[in-house]
C-alpha cells in the first residue's frame, strides 16, 4: 500500500479500535467463551477479535487483529496467563501501528474502551489524542451557574440542559440524520485536568429522545466543536462495513481451525485479501480494463476483480488443453 501514492498511507488518520464477534461452539477452539457478541447483540458461545482499523478520509483500511480469550475459556479463568483484557489488546496494537511509524491524528473508541479511564490514560501517555464513548452513568464534575463543583451523571447532566443549550447538526450518511449535540468542559476522575465531554441526541429535548450517546475527548476545547464531534465519530461506521464485507464475502467467520496460532493466521489471510481488493480499486486498472461502471464500493470491485479472474482463467485453459484432458482423464472432471 505504501508504494503506491494512491493508497500510501499518511500522517493524521483516524486510529480505530473496535472489536468483532461471531458464534462458535465446542470446548477445542481457543477463545471461544460465553460473552457478548456483537453480531446478534447478546451473550452466546462464540470467538470475539480486537482489531485496529485506518481511516484517512478515502479509505478504509484493516491493520491489526488479536484474538480476546474470555476467562471461560481458559483452564484458570483471570488468573490464567494466557487472559488479558480488551483494553490490553487494544493497546498492544496500538503501539504495533506506532512502531511501524504510523501516526494518527485521533483514536476513536466506542464507550467499552472510553469509559475505562486507566486505557484513557495510556493514551495520553503516549501523546493520543482520542475521542471516546462514555456511559450514561458515567459520573462527571461539572460547575453549576453559581460556580460551585458538582457531581453528576452524564444522564442527569444532559436531562437538566435547557433545550437551547443544544445545537441542531444534519449529519450526512447513507441515511441522513439530524441530531442535537452539547459540548461541556468536565473533570473526570482519575483524569488531571478538564476533558470535554458531549451529548448527542435524536431528538431536542431529553425526554423526546430514543437514541442519547455520550462522549469524551482530550483535543482542545477550540477544535472540539457539535459538527466536529458527530462527524468525527462518524467515521467508526467505516469499522461495521469493513465486518460486514469481510464475514459477507471473505469468510471472516468460516474457518475448520481450532488453535490461536491458527486463527490468527485465517484472519490474517482475510485481512491481505481485503486490502488486496482495496489497492486494486484504489490504483484504477480494475476500473480501466474489467469495469463499465464507477468502483465505488468493496461489493463492486471484488465482481470486477472476480470478472478479471474468469477471463484470466479462460485463457489459460484455452491454451492448456491438452493438460486440462490428462488431469481429467486419469482424476476425474472435478479434480482437473
Amino acid at each position: 500500500m505504501n508504494k503506491c501514492s494512491q493508497t500510501r498511507i499518511s500522517r493524521g488518520f483516524s486510529l480505530i479500535i473496535d472489536d468483532s464477534g461471531h458464534r462458535k461452539s465446542g470446548n477445542f477452539t481457543d477463545g471461544v467463551g460465553r460473552q457478548y457478541i456483537g453480531e446478534i447483540g447478546k451473550k452466546d458461545f462464540g470467538i470475539v477479535v480486537v482489531t485496529t482499523h485506518l481511516y484517512d478520509g478515502r479509505k478504509s483500511l484493516p491493520l491489526d487483529i488479536e484474538l480476546y480469550q474470555h476467562a471461560s475459556s481458559l483452564s484458570e479463568g483471570k488468573q490464567d496467563p494466557l487472559f488479558e483484557k480488551k483494553t490490553e489488546l487494544a493497546l498492544k496494537l496500538i503501539d504495533r501501528t506506532l512502531e511501524r511509524k504510523y501516526q494518527p491524528g485521533i483514536v476513536i473508541v466506542d464507550a467499552g474502551y472510553g469509559n475505562n479511564t486507566s486505557f484513557l490514560l495510556n493514551l495520553e501517555n503516549r501523546k493520543l489524542k482520542y475521542l471516546g464513548g462514555l456511559a450514561k452513568n458515567r459520573k462527571v464534575i461539572v460547575n453549576d451557574f453559581e460556580d460551585i463543583q458538582q457531581t453528576i451523571r452524564l444522564d442527569e447532566l444532559a436531562q437538566g440542559l435547557p433545550q437551547e443549550a443544544f445545537t441542531q447538526i444534519k449529519l450526512e450518511l447513507d441515511k441522513p440524520q439530524t441530531l442535537w449535540v452539547v459540548t461541556k468542559e468536565v473533570e473526570i476522575s482519575g483524569l488531571t485536568g478538564k476533558r470535554n465531554v458531549a451529548i448527542v441526541m435524536n431528538a431536542a429535548t431529553f425526554s423526546e429522545a430514543t437514541d442519547i450517546d455520550y462522549f469524551i475527548t482530550n483535543v482542545s476545547a477550540k477544535i472540539v466543536t457539535p459538527e466536529w464531534i458527530v462527524n468525527t465519530y462518524s467515521q467508526r461506521n467505516w469499522v461495521e462495513v469493513f465486518y460486514r464485507e469481510a464475514k459477507g464475502w471473505l469468510g471472516l467467520k468460516e474457518y475448520q481451525v481450532r488453535d490461536k496460532r491458527s486463527l490468527i493466521r485465517h484472519f490474517i489471510l482475510v485481512f491481505s485479501a481485503y486490502t488486496f481488493i482495496l489497492w486494486h480499486q484504489l490504483t484504477g486498472g480494475l476500473r480501466r480494463r474489467w469495469a463499465s461502471i464507477s468502483l465505488n464500493t468493496f461489493t463492486e470491485a471484488i465482481d470486477a476483480f472476480r470478472t478479471a479472474m474468469s477471463f484470466r482463467f479462460f485463457d489459460w485453459l484455452s491454451l492448456n488443453r491438452d493438460l486440462f484432458a490428462s488431469y481429467k482423464a486419469s482424476l476425474g472432471y472435478i479434480w482437473a
